[in-house]
């Protein structure tokens, strides 16, 4: 019996090490991509270029630990047909969601950048309603009014809100949302398991050959500090490890709950460290309205897996939320 205590007590600290340490790196990589994109800080506004960076270098230790050293396995059995159908949207769609996440960051502040992400589930649901993958009830419409109320309370209450940074998060949101639906309807009813980031990285690399090559072209020399970029890619890939720790130990509910103290964690920290986050009253009671939606969002859709598992059906994975390397949505 002591031994059995002691092998629980010491599974339940390493499952709380994993959920901090994705707390920590989550947090961390959000400010630290904030960091490097301001102005007034590392100067290097380019979010396409920087997420490109980010893709470019897991794809690198992806291939080293698949070909190399043998750490993770590879999916077998991929097709043309099947990379053009299901690999290729979904890269597409993941690399908007990094663009326009990252781009954001320009705009307005980290702090109503996690405020307005929390629109997200409205998105998947009406998404998912038009795709025939959910059913409109009166429950569900009253929880996404909920949401959509608190965000919009938290928008109002912004001092500075910048509307060309709200739609680029906005956009990223939609993008998101399309991501998972595509991921229910492509790779879920045919069990595969994809990992699409040389896909990202491409989708990523021809947008800024047009649109950011040419303006770091134009300052002669890019401003480009290897150190503190090299330093950004580890985190996100360190961040990827995490997720995958965490979702190995633990359950989609615990992954909610950590993504939820994250998001506060990020809102609150975000005021002290950076000087264009103004938190109000307005702001933090709207996100804590859109923060209650989200959570009976969330227990709505563990207790309809719930279900489904007890009767043997698969889960959709759009309930599962996703966590992405170089976007605000960590």
């Amino acid at each position: 019996m002591a031994d059995r205590e002691k092998k629980f007590l010491s599974e339940g600290t390493i499952t709380y090490a994993y959920i901090l340490l994705y707390i920590a790196l989550s947090s961390g990589q959000i400010f630290f991509n904030k960091w490097v994109l301001s102005s007034k800080e590392i100067n290097f506004p380019y979010p396409l270029g920087l997420t490109l960076l980010h893709m470019v270098f897991s794809s690198v230790l992806c291939f080293i630990l698949t070909r190399a050293f043998k750490v993770l396995k590879v999916e077998e059995g991929m097709t043309l047909e099947l990379y053009t159908t299901s690999v290729i949207p979904i890269g597409a769609t993941f690399a908007m969601t990094l663009w326009l996440g990252n781009t954001a960051y320009l705009y307005i502040s980290v702090a109503f950048a996690q405020m307005l992400k929390a629109i997200m589930p409205v998105a998947v649901f009406i998404l998912g309603v038009a795709a025939g993958l959910e059913i409109m009830s009166c429950r569900m419409l009253l929880i996404m009014s909920v949401i959509s109320f608190g965000v919009l309370v938290a928008s109002y209450g912004e001092i500075d809100i910048n509307w060309v940074g709200v739609v680029y998060q906005m956009g990223g949101v939609v993008a998101e949302a399309l991501r998972l639906i595509f991921m229910e309807i492509l790779v879920k009813r045919k069990g595969l398991k994809l990992n699409p980031v040389s896909v990202i990285a491409l989708c990523l690399f021809i947008p800024w050959i047009f649109l950011e090559k040419p303006k770091m072209d134009a300052q002669g020399t890019w401003n480009f500090p290897p150190v503190v970029l090299a330093l950004n890619s580890l985190c996100t890939f360190a961040l990827n490890l995490s997720v995958f720790l965490v979702i190995s130990h633990t359950s989609a509910l615990t992954i909610r709950v950590a993504g939820v103290v994250k998001d506060w964690v990020v809102v609150l920290l975000s005021a002290v460290l950076f000087a264009d986050t103004k938190l109000t009253i307005i702001n933090l009671f709207g996100y804590g309205v859109a923060i209650a939606g989200v959570a009976a969002y969330n227990n709505s859709k563990l207790k309809k897996e719930a279900s489904r598992n007890t009767s043997g059906e698969p889960q959709h994975l759009e309930s599962i939320r996703m966590v992405s390397p170089s976007a605000p949505n960590k």
